[in-house]
């Protein structure tokens, strides 16, 4: 039988006999079968349209043969002859540098360390990271690279302070380390301003290097990294060959230059700009409408709405926010939480989001949070009055 034939009851009990618990369902108590997707919307097997408000990518892996991670280095490695442990704190509460034993808080200001009333946040948080190298030095260790994504987004939709990579970058170069930015969520336009979310911080800063996936193939598997030619050379000195199985296919290539083409063609990026701005308004006024909205954050299309149970504390507000996701969903929405409390609304759609969409989805999260105020009583901030 054909899979987009199979019914939905005769798949789940497919998915059951066959795949681990581990292989999460989105809308688990009712999950959605879809079957095709055409710009920013997604059909199931009935037909049903839904709009699509998360899906940033079709598809964003690549992945290398077995054992091959040990038979070549890799350049952030190769570069200063070290290796790096970890990269974050499986929460995403936090970035770290190098050792799991040694960590930086993530530079959110919004509840983080350092928040917005701080009179310099971005110094703050790279005197963490400073911190953080001296004590790996302290313990007669070696800095290889500082990770993070440009825009934390699983850690809630961060945006870092304008200034801290620089101060970071400086501690790290100082350390004999490098600077490895992660745009494969962000990259391409995503932000609005920039083409790059790292060029937010300033024109000044340029990463050592830069990794890119997902959206660079809208669907097709393909990802690429950028370097310095310092970092390239350090790898040419070992020796030994870079080799990619499916390194170079000329069908991947014509995925990335077509997916560019449309990307300039179409203007998505000053599209990002535009909506994503008219989508932070839209969404800042239901915050001031709201309180359970103790925050709204983001540039472009990479937005988060913070749901807190309490004005003071700031506690997420982690239930409601899953309501919230699975009462859209009867509006046919699809949307989802990020951030350690899981309690951030993300919203990362296609780049053909429109001002209609933003418009419709906003209109029903009001309807919806509007009705919370009036029934339910679970947290503080549903229980005040605007």
């Amino acid at each position: 039988m054909a899979a987009d034939r199979r019914g939905k009851v005769e798949t789940l009990a497919l998915r059951r006999r066959l795949l681990s618990n581990s292989c999460r369902l989105f809308y688990p108590e009712d999950p959605i079968k879809i079957v095709r997707g055409q710009g920013q919307y997604l059909y199931d097997e009935q037909g049903a349209e839904y709009l699509d408000c998360i899906n940033n990518v079709a598809h964003g892996s690549t992945r290398t043969e077995p054992g091959a991670q040990h038979q070549q280095p890799i350049p952030a490695r190769q570069h200063r002859g070290l290796r790096t442990e970890a990269l974050r704190d499986p929460a995403g509460e936090a970035v770290c540098v190098l050792f799991p034993e040694f960590w930086a808080p993530l530079p959110d200001t919004y509840r983080g360390l350092y928040q917005e009333d701080h009179p310099d946040p971005a110094g703050a948080y790279a005197n963490e990271v400073k911190r953080v190298v001296s004590s790996v030095q302290e313990k007669g260790r070696k800095i290889a690279a500082f990770f993070v994504e440009s825009l934390p987004s699983v850690a809630g939709q961060i945006i870092p302070p304008a200034g801290f990579f620089q101060e970071v970058a400086e501690h790290i170069h100082g350390a004999g380390g490098v600077f490895v930015a992660d745009e494969i969520q962000v990259g391409f336009g995503r932000v609005g301003k920039h083409f790059w979310a790292f060029q937010l911080q300033g024109e000044d800063f340029v990463p050592d290097i830069v990794t890119m996936g997902k959206s660079i193939g809208n669907g097709h598997p393909v990802a690429c990294v950028a370097t310095t030619q310092a970092v390239a050379r350090a790898f040419e000195a070992t020796g030994v060959e870079y080799f990619n199985t499916f390194g170079g296919s000329p069908v991947s290539c014509a995925v990335g230059l077509a997916v560019l083409d449309v990307l300039e063609k179409e203007q998505l990026q000053a599209h990002a700009a535009s909506v994503g701005s008219y989508l932070m308004e839209l969404l800042e006024e239901q915050k001031a409408k709201h309180p359970i909205i103790g925050d709204v954050r983001g540039t472009g299309l990479f937005i988060g709405v913070d749901l807190i149970k309490d004005e003071a504390t700031r506690t997420p507000a982690t239930e409601e926010a899953n309501y919230v996701v699975s009462r859209l969903k009867d509006y046919y929405i699809l949307l989802s939480t990020d951030g350690p409390g899981r309690n951030v609304l993300k919203f990362k759609p296609p780049m053909c989001f429109s001002v209609d969409n933003a418009q419709h989805v906003v209109a029903k999260m009001d309807a919806i949070l509007t009705d919370m105020e009036g029934k339910m009583r679970s947290c503080e901030t549903l229980r005040l009055r605007p």
